[in-house]
C-alpha cells in the first residue's frame, strides 16, 4: 500500500543518479572531471539495469502482483516507470557527453570520428587494424550453419545487415577485451583519439569480405546479473566449498537474460526487428546514443596531458592529511590506549589504521587480530599486515565476505593469500552478508587483557579511503572490545543473535535500538532532536517511526546520499523532516545517527544504512561515541553538511530535488573539510596527553 509520504526506490534511485550527471553538466566543474562524471552515471546505469531492473524481471516472473510496499506499484508498472524515467536521462547524457566533448576541443583534446582524421592519422589506423585488431577478432555470420551467439554482458559489439546470394542476414563482431577502449594517436598537437568501436565499424566492409553491409552500428546488450547465491542452481554437494559456490555464480552471471539493448544509431526496421526478437528485447528496452557507450577512457585522459594544462582540467591535488592529535613519530598503540582517535577519510589518512595494524603484527603482547572484510583494494597492504601477524604466531580471523557484488573474484583471490598464510578465514553466513567493519586487537599487557578495537563506516579499501568520505574510530574502551570479543565469537559459530552492551549489531538489535531511540525522541515531542547521515532510506518501519517523530513535533535533519523512500515536508505527516544530498568530488559514504542532544545525547557511527537489507538481512555494527572530542568532530561534519549551500540538493516534497538554500556565506561541505584538514595538519604536534574518559557518558550509554 503506498502512502503521500513515501516514494518508489528505484525512481529515487534514477533522480540521484541525475544528481550524478548534473555534476557533468556543472560549469564550476573542472572539464576533464565532469567527464568523469559522466563517465560514473554511465557505469552507475549499467549496475542498476543488471541488479534492480533484473530483479524486477525475476519478480515479474514468480510473483508478478506483488505490489511495491512505498509505492503500491507491481513489478511490471515499475519497470513501465523505470524505462520511462531512463529515456530523457539517456538524452541528457548525450547533450552533456557532446558538449564536454565540444569544451574538451577548445584545449586540443578531440575525440574523433573517421572523417576527421590526417591522412597520416588514417595510415596509422589502418596499420593499427591489422597489426592489432584483426588478428583478435571472432567475427561471425549468423546462418541455418552458424547460430545466433551469445552477446556477452556489457561487451561493445559491431552488428551489421549484410547481403550475400540475395538474403539478408546478421553479422556481428564482438570487440575483445584485450583492446583498448581508445585509440590514441601519434603526432600532432593536443590530444587526439579515436573509439576501438568507431575504427572497427569503419573497417565493417573489409571484415565481411563478400557481402554487402546494407546497414552497421555498434551496440552493446545489458543483462540480469541479480545472482542469488542461495538460489537452488546453485545447490552444492556437500564436498564442494564457498569458494567453488561462487565461482559458479560468476560464470552463470555472464549469461542472464537481456533487460537492455543500447544502440549507437537508428538502424533499419528488420536489422532492430531481427536484435528484439533473437535476444529478446521489447521496444522500451532499446536505447539509441551518438554519445559513446562506455566512458571509462575519461580516467586514463589527464595522465596523458602536459602538467600545466591537467591542473587546468582537474581537480586540485589533495594529499589525505595527518589526523589532528595523532603523532606519526609514537607507536599507534600507546597513542590509541591513551584515548579515542577518529579518522575522517579522504580528508584525514589512513594510515594511523594501517600503521596500527602493522605494529600489532609485530608487537609481541598482540594475542590475537581479527577483522571483518568486505571489500579490498587489488594492492592491500591491511593483507600484508594480517599474514604478517599469522606468520608471527598471531592468532589472525578474518570473516570475509565473497558476495561482496562484483568484488567477488578479488575477495576469492585475497581469501586464497591470508589461508595461505595462516590465517584463519570465515566466508560468512549463507543467508546473511557480513558488512560491518570492525576490527579487533586483543594484547596481554602486564598481565592484564587489554583490547584496541576499530569500527569504520566504510570498507579497508586503501584506493577508496581517498574517494569516499568516511570516519573510522580507534578505541581502547574496554566495553566495546569486549563486545567486539563477544561479535567475533558470534560470528565464528554462527550465531546471529547476540547480546552487547555497546554495541548495535543487525540483524539481532540495531534496528530495534534504532527504533527504540527514536521512540525516545518522540516521547519529548517538540524537545525532540535527530539527525542521520547515511547513503540510503528504505526501510518501510524506520519510515513510518521517523513519519510518527515528524507528527509528533520532533526536528529531523537527514543527509541521504542515494535514494531516500521518504518524502519530506508532507504536511501533517513529514513537515518536520528536512532531506538534502550531496553529490560532489568525493562519495558521501559515512553513516552517523544523532538521537537528543545536550547531555542526553546518543551518537553513533555504523555501517548499516536504514534499508532493509541492512537492518535484517545483513550483519551490521554500529559503535556509540563516548568521547567528547570524537563527538564534536562528528558534529562538525554533520553541520558542515547540513550547512552545504554549494553541492546539497535539498529534497522536496514531489520528490523532486533542489539547489539548498543558505546565507551569504557560500559552504561547500567537502571543501571546508579538506580546509580544516589542511589547516589542521599545519599546527604544531600536541605532547602526549593522558586519556580522559567521559564516563556519565558512558554510564548512560551502559545502562540503555
Amino acid at each position: 500500500m503506498s502512502h503521500i509520504y513515501t516514494q518508489n526506490r528505484e525512481l529515487s534511485w534514477l533522480a540521484f543518479n541525475r544528481r550524478v550527471l548534473a555534476e557533468a553538466a556543472d560549469d564550476a566543474v573542472p572539464l576533464l572531471e565532469r567527464l568523469k562524471f559522466a563517465s560514473i552515471f554511465t557505469s552507475n546505469l549499467d549496475e542498476f539495469f543488471m541488479i534492480r531492473v533484473g530483479s524486477l524481471f525475476d519478480l515479474m516472473g514468480v510473483d508478478p502482483e506483488r505490489r511495491d510496499s512505498r509505492s503500491g506499484m507491481t513489478p511490471a508498472e515499475q519497470l513501465e516507470a523505470i524505462y520511462s524515467a531512463v529515456r530523457p536521462l539517456y538524452r541528457e547524457r548525450e547533450a552533456v557527453c557532446l558538449g564536454l566533448e565540444r569544451l574538451l576541443r577548445r584545449y586540443n583534446i578531440c575525440r574523433l570520428d573517421w572523417g576527421e582524421l590526417t591522412d597520416k592519422e588514417r595510415k596509422f589506423c589502418q596499420r593499427y587494424f591489422k597489426s592489432e585488431v584483426e588478428p583478435v577478432l571472432s567475427p561471425q555470420i549468423v546462418d541455418t550453419h552458424h547460430p545466433f551467439p551469445h552477446l556477452k554482458n556489457n561487451v561493445l559489439h559491431v552488428g551489421a545487415w549484410v547481403k550475400h546470394r540475395s538474403r539478408d542476414v546478421f553479422g556481428v563482431i564482438p570487440l575483445p577485451d584485450a583492446l583498448p577502449d581508445v585509440i590514441f594517436l601519434p603526432g600532432g598537437e593536443g590530444l587526439r583519439y579515436i573509439h576501438t568501436e568507431e575504427l572497427l565499424l569503419h573497417r565493417c566492409e573489409e571484415v565481411f569480405t563478400g557481402y554487402e553491409v546494407k546497414a552497421k552500428c555498434v551496440f552493446r546488450v545489458t543483462r540480469n546479473a541479480d545472482i542469488n547465491p542461495e538460489d537452488e542452481a546453485f545447490d552444492l554437494d556437500e564436498s564442494e566449498d564457498f569458494r567453488k559456490k561462487m565461482r559458479k555464480m560468476l560464470r552463470a552471471r555472464t549469461r542472464l537474460a537481456p533487460v537492455r539493448l543500447e544502440l549507437s544509431e537508428r538502424i533499419g526496421g528488420d536489422f532492430l526487428d531481427y536484435l528484439k526478437k533473437r535476444l529478446p528485447v521489447s521496444e522500451e528496452q532499446v536505447f539509441y546514443t551518438s554519445a559513446p557507450l562506455r566512458l571509462g577512457y575519461a580516467f586514463s585522459l589527464a595522465a596523458r596531458l602536459p602538467e600545466e594544462l591537467r591542473r587546468s582540467l582537474t581537480y586540485a591535488d589533495f594529499k589525505p592529511c595527518r589526523t589532528e592529535g595523532i603523532r606519526p613519530d609514537e607507536s599507534m598503540i600507546k597513542q590509541a590506549g591513551r584515548g579515542d582517535r577518529l579518522l575522517s577519510f579522504p580528508f584525514e589518512s589512513m594510515g594511523p589504521f594501517l600503521r596500527l595494524l602493522k605494529e600489532a603484527a609485530a608487537d609481541p603482547d598482540v594475542i590475537s587480530i581479527k577483522i571483518t572484510i568486505y571489500r579490498l583494494a587489488s594492492r592491500a597492504k591491511l593483507v600484508e599486515y594480517l599474514c604478517s601477524a599469522a606468520e608471527n604466531g598471531k592468532d589472525v580471523t578474518v570473516f570475509i565476505e565473497l558476495r561482496a557484488r562484483f568484488d567477488e573474484q578479488n575477495n576469492i583471490d585475497w581469501s586464497e593469500r591470508l589461508e595461505d598464510a595462516g590465517c584463519t578465514v570465515f566466508y560468512g553466513f549463507e543467508n546473511y552478508k557480513i558488512h560491518s567493519k570492525i576490527c579487533l586487537i586483543t594484547r596481554r599487557e602486564r598481565g592484564q587483557i587489554k583490547y584496541i578495537t576499530q569500527v569504520g563506516t566504510g570498507n579497508y579499501n586503501e584506493k577508496t579511503a581517498a574517494q569516499y568520505t568516511d570516519v573510522s574510530l580507534i578505541t581502547a574502551d574496554t566495553g566495546i572490545g569486549q563486545d567486539a570479543v563477544e561479535f567475533f565469537k558470534n560470528m565464528s559459530i554462527g550465531e546471529l543473535y547476540g547480546e552487547y552492551r555497546h554495541l548495535l549489531v543487525a540483524p539481532c538489535s540495531l534496528k530495534q535500538t534504532i527504533m527504540k531511540l527514536m521512540d525516545g525522541e518522540i516521547a519529548k515531542g517538540p524537545r525532540g532532536r535527530m539527525k542521520f547521515k547515511i547513503n540510503s532510506l528504505t526501510d518501510i518501519d524506520i519510515i513510518e517511526k521517523l513519519r510518527e517523530a515528524s507528527r509528533a513535533g520532533v526536528r529531523i535533519d537527514m543527509v541521504v546520499r542515494g535514494i531516500c523512500c521518504l518524502l519530506p515536508g508532507i504536511a501533517g505527516e513529514t513537515d518536520n523532516i528536512r532531506v538534502v544530498s550531496i553529490v560532489g568530488r568525493y562519495l558521501e559514504h559515512s553513516r552517523i545517527y544523532i538521537f537528543g542532544e545536550g547531555e542526553s545525547e546518543r551518537m553513533y557511527i555504523s555501517s548499516a544504512d536504514f534499508m532493509t537489507r541492512n537492518t535484517q538481512r545483513r550483519v551490521e555494527t554500529a559503535c556509540p561515541i563516548y568521547d567528547a572530542t570524537v563527538r564534536e568532530k562528528l558534529h562538525g561534519i554533520m553541520d558542515l553538511c547540513l550547512a552545504d549551500n554549494v553541492k546539497a540538493r535539498e529534497l522536496r516534497p514531489d520528490g523532486s530535488y533542489v539547489h539548498a538554500r543558505g546565507g551569504a556565506e557560500r559552504v561547500d561541505a567537502q571543501q571546508a573539510q579538506m580546509d580544516r584538514a589542511l589547516a589542521a595538519e599545519a599546527r604544531p604536534l600536541p605532547e602526549p596527553a593522558r586519556r580522559g574518559v567521559a564516563e556519565k557518558l558512558m554510564k548512560l550509554f551502559s545502562g540503555r
